[in-house]
């Protein structure tokens, strides 16, 4: 099962309004377990940079200058993402954004699954806040380099977060299980290691007889008979 974890940095806060994506950062999953591919992109907002923007995620008019419009990286964004589950913290903001984006240059819209991790997180901890940095600080991940928000690191922390939120790191460890598993293949497994000799019977003798008395009241079509292993001494 492969996801895709992402997140967006804008100019501001409404697509509708004229505000612009300036950079996406997306992070692969493939059984939630992180692969190492990424997706990573800054592109000119063919605008100016709003002060308040600028505080928020540190990417000024001059670093954008001569990054790539979105209309020349959305084919391999679209590329990137597929048709696989996107992982989102607010979806309906990123998603606004994006299908704003590949509207103008032309393209449709997304049609991705979408779990939106803000509606997951207030599911599982109703009445909490469920900021990226509060959840963070909730399952003890460390945030420490997020001075400022970027696309690429928020994805990569949220990704740690989604991790959580859906049980913790016991659901990678098995899945990952599962697939090292499967990618073996039954015919490759090495055979099941037999001991060298049987265990010794705890059983005592007055015990095994009794058991032996009461598979007999069974009759011979009792399944215990294909069970049954224990010879019992007959004085």
């Amino acid at each position: 099962m492969r996801e895709i974890v992402l997140d967006t940095e804008t100019t501001g806060l409404s697509a509708a309004n004229g505000d612009r994506l300036v950079e996406i950062g997306c992070v692969e999953l493939i059984n939630h377990v992180p692969t190492g591919r990424h997706y990573h992109v800054y592109t000119n907002p063919e605008r100016d940079m709003p002060e308040e923007a600028f505080r928020v995620h540190g990417l000024s008019d001059e670093f954008l200058r001569d990054k790539p419009k979105f209309a020349e990286v959305a084919h391999d964004f679209v590329e990137f993402v597929g048709d696989d589950t996107l992982i989102i913290h607010n979806a309906p903001f990123d998603m606004g954004f994006l299908n704003a984006e590949l509207e103008r240059a032309g393209r449709p819209r997304l049609a991705n699954d979408v779990i939106d991790t803000v509606m997951l997180a207030r599911k599982i901890h109703p009445g909490a806040r469920v900021s990226l940095d509060a959840l963070c600080k909730h399952y003890g991940i460390d945030n420490s380099r997020r001075t400022l928000h970027g696309a690429l690191l928020d994805s990569e922390i949220l990704a740690e977060v989604y991790l959580e939120l859906i049980g913790g790191r016991q659901v990678a460890l098995a899945l990952s299980a599962d697939a090292e598993s499967a990618t073996r293949g039954s015919g490759s497994r090495p055979p099941a290691r037999q001991r060298p000799a049987p265990l010794p019977v705890r059983l005592t003798l007055e015990e095994r007889r009794a058991h032996a008395a009461f598979i007999g009241q069974m009759g011979e079509s009792a399944v215990w008979l294909k069970y049954q292993t224990l010879e019992i001494e007959v004085e």
